[in-house]
């Protein structure tokens, strides 16, 4: 059996914690491909579908160091697109935990999340909500 992998538990998370994602090119393949999967209708000039970058940032979010949450449930988001992003902009992204509330058998996250161009001002941004598993105790004594 392989060991399974590693991730963080409601317990290993603290308010004010932030992780920030690498940068990412966005292309016109990029915009493409995520209109055909979503049958999105194509868009004048060159801005991207509006729920791209955040996509994108939630895939990239899986290239930072650390281990993922053991998210149990996506409970809700809150999401503001501050300007479009156009074709061949770069982007990346930084989340921050901003409340975290204790449950019996889990745990509410809430996460603050900008996505960012590289003169640092902000295109997209908002608040997602998970249901966090908590560290598993040892089994019966």
């Amino acid at each position: 059996m392989t060991p399974a992998p590693p991730v963080l538990y409601f317990e290993d998370v603290a308010v004010g914690d932030c992780a920030d994602t690498p940068a990412m090119t966005v292309t016109e393949a990029h915009a493409m491909l995520f209109r055909t999967l979503t049958a999105e209708p194509a868009q004048q000039g060159a801005a991207v579908p509006e729920l791209l970058p955040l996509c994108l940032s939630i895939g990239l979010g899986w290239r930072i160091p650390q281990p993922p949450l053991s998210v149990l449930a996506f409970t809700g988001i809150d999401w503001q697109i501050v300007r479009a992003v156009e074709a061949g902009e770069t982007i990346a992204s930084r989340s921050c935990i901003v409340i975290k509330r204790a449950m019996r058998e889990a745990g509410i996250v809430v996460e603050e999340r900008e996505i960012f161009d590289p003169r640092g001002e902000v295109v997209q941004r908002g608040r997602m909500t998970f249901l966090v598993a908590r560290r598993p105790t040892g089994g019966p004594a």
